[in-house]
């Protein structure tokens, strides 16, 4: 692994970047409900990053599995999906859904990246407890996320929370390191596999990284539909996914997603 840490400034760059990517995912947050459709928001996705100056991340980028590149500035993805989701104008929200929206800018020269699961309407106990499960495993990431400390670790504390919930953590898509690039070394499981157990990743003051978990109501397993991009859950039960970019500092780790900064 190539792995680069970044320095203060560097880091400086990166929060603003992610500044952009929070207050664009606030925006959808607030418009996401019953009749609107994922294109609508991915208009108004885009619109945002270009008035920002920012190119978004995830518009045009290419799949060995896909014939055409991904077409929107946002992943949007309803229930089942759980990540890829290709926004659509036939695509509308219905009362008792829950969206998965994922997405990503480049400002001056440097990437950031978050994700959000939304409620639209009334949702079921169960899709409510899945989101709030989700969103507890990704906290847990924040708070153990320091220096000298093995992700083998973090990612342990990660999946025994969502199991003891009942739930399933994807295996097929993990977190990343970012910065230059949207996709960079190392990568971040929120699991334990041997793999991450023979090849450790030490944080380290500078690293930036993108950590995202995707949890499954039902099982782990997951399938890609025929448009080569859109990951569904292979028992058909819903997926829920957030994600934040952070910054390990000194004493812990800095969240740069966030709105305002």
């Amino acid at each position: 692994m190539a792995i680069t840490l970044r320095s203060r400034r560097e880091i400086g760059l990166l929060r603003k970047a992610g500044a952009v990517v929070a207050d664009v995912l606030s925006k959808l947050k607030e418009m996401a409900e019953p009749g609107i459709s994922t294109l609508d928001l991915d208009n108004v996705a885009f619109q945002m990053a270009m008035d920002a100056g920012a190119e978004v991340l995830f518009k045009g980028v290419h799949s060995p599995l896909a014939q055409e590149p991904f077409p929107g500035a946002i992943c949007a993805s309803i229930n089942e999906q759980v990540v890829h989701g290709i926004p659509s104008e036939d695509a509308k929200l219905e009362d008792g859904d829950i969206l998965s929206i994922d997405f990503g800018v480049r400002l001056n020269g440097y990437c950031s990246d978050a994700a959000v699961t939304i409620a639209i309407g009334e949702i079921s106990e169960q899709r409510r407890r899945l989101m709030d499960v989700t969103r507890h495993v990704l906290a847990i990431a924040i708070e153990k996320s320091a220096p000298s400390v093995r992700w083998s670790h973090v990612a342990a504390e990660m999946q025994r929370y969502t199991e003891s919930a009942g739930f399933s953590v994807v295996r097929d898509f993990v977190g990343h390191g970012i910065g230059r690039k949207m996709h960079e070394d190392p990568r971040i499981p929120n699991f334990v596999s041997s793999e991450l157990l023979t090849e450790d990743v030490v944080l380290a003051e500078g690293m930036v990284l993108a950590v995202e978990p995707m949890i499954n109501a039902g099982s782990s397993g997951v399938r890609t539909l025929p448009n080569g991009w859109t990951v569904v859950t292979r028992d058909g039960k819903c997926s829920a996914h957030f994600e934040h970019t952070i910054a390990i500092v000194k004493n812990g780790c800095e969240i740069l997603t966030v709105k305002g900064q």
